[in-house]
């Protein structure tokens, strides 16, 4: 089994997926007209997904899935995305305002998907945690008002990692576990407890990636997936 992850997919499809005339295909809010980079980028990841990823191998999506602003308007993005090679595990990220009630979320997706939420998943005895996260103090972005939502994204990763057990961890989260100046943390501080191995995250993009961490800091293994970042292309991980 191997261990794959890309985030930040920003699908917006309109109608079912035809993937044997991407033509056929509309989005409500293509990519492409934020950033040229993003041109067909959900061509570009249907397609490098198969020739990486079989279906024995797991990949990670730390949010930011669709656009949509409801469920039922995110019905296509994933279904897209279960049709997919491979076991799926996502988190939420900040634009993902369709994922509100975790039970109907479940509901919605195809069965090789696990969508976590306060809780885990254990495969094989490699266990996968995480939670959203948030701007981290003392980064120049946060605000007043920030302050209750990283601990309250404290407690949901931590209610994650708690139930989990003593085996090898791995944690997914939409945004960087640290301020841009790579100052300890909450979520540092909990990765270290729960003796956590790998951490991959997204929502750096273009030229925030500069201030991502570097691959190893404080004994743990970090890895930013963002999709264009990394090309389009699910970035390996660990294999087993």
């Amino acid at each position: 089994m191997r261990i794959f992850a890309i985030g930040d997919l920003h699908l917006s499809f309109s109608k079912a997926v035809n993937t044997k005339d991407w033509d056929q295909n509309t989005e409500y809010k293509p990519m492409e007209a934020l950033d040229s980079f993003w041109y067909q980028h959900s061509r570009r990841i249907f397609a490098n997904w198969h020739s990486k990823v079989a279906e024995e191998d797991v990949v990670l999506v730390p949010g930011d899935i669709s656009w949509a602003m409801r469920l039922e308007e995110a019905r296509h993005d994933l279904q897209f995305l279960g049709r997919l090679p491979g076991i799926i595990i996502c988190v939420q990220g900040n634009h993902d305002y369709w994922w509100q009630s975790i039970s109907r979320v479940r509901a919605t997706v195809t069965a090789n998907m696990y969508m976590i939420q306060n809780d885990h998943v254990n495969l094989n005895g490699l266990i996968f945690c995480g939670s959203r996260g948030w701007i981290c103090p003392n980064s120049a972005l946060f605000k007043e008002g920030d302050e209750k939502i990283y601990c309250r994204e404290l407690i949901r990763m931590e209610n994650s990692l708690s139930g989990a057990g003593k085996g090898p961890k791995i944690v997914m989260m939409h945004y960087m576990p640290t301020n841009e100046k790579h100052e300890y943390s909450g979520f540092i501080q909990l990765f270290q407890k729960y003796n956590v191995q790998d951490v991959v995250y997204g929502h750096l993009h273009a030229r925030a990636c500069r201030y991502r961490l570097p691959d190893r800091a404080w004994d743990i293994n970090f890895h930013l997936v963002s999709a264009d970042y990394i090309n389009f292309s699910p970035a390996l991980i660990k294999t087993l």
